[in-house]
């Protein structure tokens, strides 16, 4: 299968650690990381017509992937 951009390690390499950390540690910070997981797949999948969708799903999909990309950001700083 192809590589899936914008993965969680690959957007904040620095953190990789304390991602594992927190992952274990933290139920919410877990369920964010498995979500934006979940969803950074679907874009991937759309994008590459694996299963093709309508542009605005599409975008819905990409504005959820950075909301949760901000909140997972703001609780690894702030941790």
């Amino acid at each position: 299968m192809a590589h899936t951009p914008h993965e969680l390690n690959e957007e904040f390499p620095e953190m990789v650690e304390k991602m594992a950390a927190l992952k274990q540690s933290d139920a919410h910070f877990a369920k964010l990381a498995d979500e934006y997981h979940e969803v950074n797949h679907a874009v991937h999948r759309a994008e590459t017509n694996l299963e093709p969708t309508d542009q605005f799903n599409e975008e819905d999909m990409r504005k959820k992937r950075a909301t949760l990309k901000d909140e997972i950001y703001r609780m690894l700083t702030s941790a």
